[in-house]
């Protein structure tokens, strides 16, 4: 306290301030007491002091505005509660002498528009403090001391959509002292939790509970809130409230339960916005939890059971005919959840490709590709090899679990193909990755067809492509090669 006179200036001039943490510049040393210089001040006198001089430097040095009012907020708040606590262990004349004191010194800091900085009790005490309220100032330290004590947080009173914390006084008509001073609704605490978080398709499914702290859940208007990140655009949607019983119970010593704070919701991506889909875009989750005429929002995600997963899952949805992607996951650091509609931070190419290509076990006239494939769901049947002849031929061949039970093949009957010269790539919608060539020692496939000799081989002379080569044998030529000495 003694030092900061002298070390303000300095910070409020500097442009920067530097901190020495190579070695060590300051020891702190423990008194046999374990007392230090803040509890050995000598009541309230010193710090009445102390504060005049720190509130004519802010006002000598600082302009009017957010920097000023940021600056005088610890000494509106903690300096003057210290001051009180002091206050009340003195003589009643010395208490008077105080705080007409201190309410001198404060009024040139405070103004009307730093109630919003503030936490109610802080509004409280500086009004008592302002009006010398000294019999209601005693009260209100020992009330706030027993507080502490509890661990209980103060009950409120809601009326017109406004929260008033129960605070002493609060519409004793004999003080007049007004609402603002007790008004919490800004500062409400929001808690809630996500038991199901899980995409299908095109749908999202989401259940868990909210509530307001202290709030009973009576006349409950949660809502979910999907928000697109960048410009703002919003679409709020109705959830189905669920009873919770005995949620509560285990805070506050049982002071508050919240019996309907439940809810369920599903959310067709192709129709939530106002009936159509929603366009691409970050769309954040939240709810909207609201009883009794007062309603927060709050980001879902980061408080979750230990069975829902925060891992990003990419589904492919078919929505009018146009294939896109829907990511479900939970962001970094914060771990609330976000739809990613249209690949803006999961792509889909780099979740699939295809891995391996041989013949199948136990069928050497298919050709097998092993797709590998991360993504959560697909449409059936979207996942295919298309192959194109070069003449207008083509041929699809979907893709299917392994058997495995890892990733996915895609099995092409090479003995069904016309003759031609085979290229192609693995396609889901307008996505497409190349396949790739066909290993060189890879043995030609050779079957019959209506009793001639057909074969299928790779075309090695093609670089990285895929390319097969589909043919009746030419007998005539084959007899003479084997002929050859």
């Amino acid at each position: 306290m003694g030092e900061a006179p002298l070390v303000a200036p300095a910070y409020l001039h500097a442009n920067g301030i530097s901190v020495i943490a190579d070695y060590d510049c300051l020891y702190w040393v423990e008194r046999e007491d374990s007392g230090n210089i803040t509890l050995r001040t000598g009541g309230s006198e010193p710090r009445l002091r102390f504060l005049p001089r720190m509130v004519d430097l802010l006002l000598e040095q600082v302009p009017p505005g957010p920097g000023r009012d940021h600056l005088a907020h610890r000494h509106l708040t903690v300096e003057v509660q210290q001051l009180l606590d002091h206050l009340v262990h003195e003589p009643r004349p010395e208490q008077e002498k105080a705080l007409a004191r201190l309410a001198e010194v404060i009024a040139p800091l405070w103004h009307e528009g730093l109630n919003d900085r503030l936490s109610a009790m802080a509004r409280l005490r500086l009004h008592l403090v302002r009006h010398t309220m000294l019999d209601e100032l005693l009260e209100l330290v020992r009330f706030e001391a027993e507080l502490g004590r509890k661990g209980v947080a103060t009950p409120v009173l809601v009326d017109g959509g406004r929260a008033y914390a129960r605070y002493p006084y609060l519409r004793d008509p004999s003080r007049g002292i007004p609402d603002t001073c007790y008004d919490v609704t800004r500062r409400l605490g929001v808690r809630h939790r996500v038991t199901r978080a899980e995409l299908q398709g095109s749908s999202l499914h989401l259940a868990g509970h909210g509530y307001l702290h202290r709030i009973a859940t009576e006349d409950v208007t949660t809502e979910l809130l999907l928000r697109e990140r960048d410009n703002g655009t919003e679409y709020r949607l109705p959830v189905t409230h669920t009873p919770t019983p005995g949620l509560g119970k285990e805070d506050d010593e049982g002071h508050y339960v919240y019996e309907t704070a439940g809810f369920e919701v599903s959310v067709d991506v192709d129709t939530a916005a106002g009936g159509s889909g929603l366009p691409d875009g970050l769309w954040d989750i939240s709810l909207v939890i609201g009883a009794q005429g007062i309603s927060r929002a709050v980001r879902i995600g980061s408080k979750r059971d230990g069975s829902v997963s925060g891992t990003a899952a990419t589904h492919i949805v078919d929505g009018g005919g146009q294939a896109r992607a829907v990511t479900l996951y939970s962001t970094t650091p914060h771990g609330n959840f976000t739809l990613d509609i249209g690949e803006r931070k999961h792509g889909v190419l780099p979740q699939v490709g295809v891995s391996t290509v041989r013949w199948a076990a136990g069928a050497p006239t298919e050709l097998e590709f092993g797709v590998r494939c991360t993504l959560a769901g697909f449409p059936d049947g979207a996942l295919a090899v298309h192959l194109e002849d070069g003449r207008g031929g083509t041929a699809v061949f979907p893709a299917h679990a392994s058997p495995s039970g890892a990733d996915f093949v895609v099995r092409v009957p090479v003995a069904e193909l016309p003759a031609g010269l085979w290229v192609g790539q693995l396609r889901l919608g307008d996505w497409a990755w190349g396949l790739p060539p066909v290993p060189e020692d890879l043995v030609p496939a050779k079957w019959r067809r209506r009793g001639l000799p057909w074969y299928a081989k790779p075309m090695t002379d093609q670089g990285e492509a895929f390319v097969l080569q589909v043919a009746r044998t030419d007998v005539i030529r084959a007899v003479a090669h084997r002929l050859k000495p």
